[in-house]
């Protein structure tokens, strides 16, 4: 059966590759898009895939007047957890790949995709290879006590850390206890100079230009240390096939996933 898909962020530079992913394939039914310039044009037409009969809307109320299955999100942090819940009050699915959302944002999301028994499928990070070196992180922490998260991004990335770190960092703090050599309390200096802490998990973010999107777990024991980093290139295309794989998969569960690791290694 075909699932007839909303995107959120249709024009952007995620949700710009998902759309077109999606007009191409026979899988799935584009029926409706999001974005805040260019409403009432055509998204076939303004991504260069020829006419699609889709009209670009401003809002998720005017876009979800039409039948939907799948909400993608790929908007911004500002607006994303509205976007979530609202479509859920309305019978819609989603799948989120905006950053920027916290444990306290996702405990209210879990709550209501239950309570309307519809499910959730959020990823900081919908790449493969990124779940892969997330999954690993999380089996080295099975074995090491000590470990620090580095998360790259270009300088115009507006949250911080991003949601592929955050997502690691509380997923880490469900498997051990991070050992830290000196208590935060007792560090002299500025305490920020440690980075903040999520989970138990110290995370520094650095934003300049020149990066695009990197991440990498650092564990440390006495004389030697395991390094697990993913680099994204300058293009979106390494985040399609995951979006398009939770998009099948949120038809299937209730309530909230959280990862794409979670939908490769169940």
């Amino acid at each position: 059966m075909t699932i007839r898909v909303c995107v959120a962020g249709a024009t952007g530079w995620t949700g710009s590759t998902v759309t077109r992913a999606i007009l191409a394939s026979s899988e799935f039914q584009l029926v409706g898009a999001i974005a805040r310039r260019q409403a009432g044009r055509d998204i076939g037409e303004v991504l260069g895939q020829g006419r699609a009969n889709v009209n670009i809307v401003a809002s998720l109320e005017e876009a979800l007047a039409t039948s939907t299955d799948v909400l993608i999100d790929y908007t911004g942090p500002e607006v994303v957890k509205g976007h979530i819940l609202a479509a859920l009050d309305k019978g819609v699915r989603v799948v989120v790949g905006t950053s920027g959302l916290t444990a306290s944002d996702y405990t209210d999301i879990e709550q209501r995709a239950q309570a309307r028994k519809l499910g959730v499928i959020a990823a900081g990070n919908f790449s493969i290879t990124a779940a892969l070196a997330k999954h690993f992180s999380l089996i080295a922490a099975q074995y090491l006590p000590s470990w620090e998260i580095i998360d790259y991004a270009n300088a115009a990335k507006i949250d911080a850390p991003s949601g592929t770190t955050r997502e690691l960092a509380e997923e880490l703090a469900t498997i051990s206890q991070n050992h830290l050599g000196v208590a935060l309390e007792q560090t002299h200096g500025p305490k920020e100079a440690r980075g903040v802490t999520i989970g138990g998990t110290q995370v520094h973010s650095i934003r300049l230009p020149g990066y695009v999107i990197a991440f990498e777990t650092i564990f440390g024991l006495p004389e030697e240390r395991l390094s697990i980093r993913h680099d994204a290139g300058s293009g979106a295309q390494p985040y399609v096939s995951g979006t398009l794989l939770a998009t099948r998969k949120v038809m299937e569960v209730s309530g909230l996933v959280r990862g794409l690791d979670r939908l490769l290694f169940p």
